[in-house]
């Protein structure tokens, strides 16, 4: 993979790259309408150390984030597993997983 298909074409949005827009959506790093589409993978990783530093400040827990990030966080995480349960998604572990 050269290039991130974006969030919105990613197979149900919960993969690894999928969660980083999540996040990144959730600090601010990048707007809501933004999917991270044709980003090369230096691109993806800047901004996944972005949110793993801002994550390490609450201990990688949504429970420790502030109020108004909870309630971000609770939003858009809502709604993409809702979009992923559409396309198909299981949250569920196969044996196989």
């Amino acid at each position: 993979m050269d290039k991130y298909v974006g969030l919105d074409q990613d197979r149900h949005g919960i993969t690894q790259l999928g969660r980083v827009v999540l996040d990144a959506r959730v600090f601010g790093f990048i707007p809501d309408a933004q999917d991270c589409a044709g980003w090369n993978l230096g691109q993806m990783q800047v901004l996944m150390d972005k949110v793993d530093k801002e994550w390490d400040q609450y201990g990688n827990l949504p429970s420790r984030l502030p109020p108004a990030l909870a309630e971000r966080h609770t939003r858009i995480y809502a709604a993409a597993v809702a979009r992923a349960k559409d396309r198909g998604w299981n949250a569920e572990l196969g044996e196989d997983e």
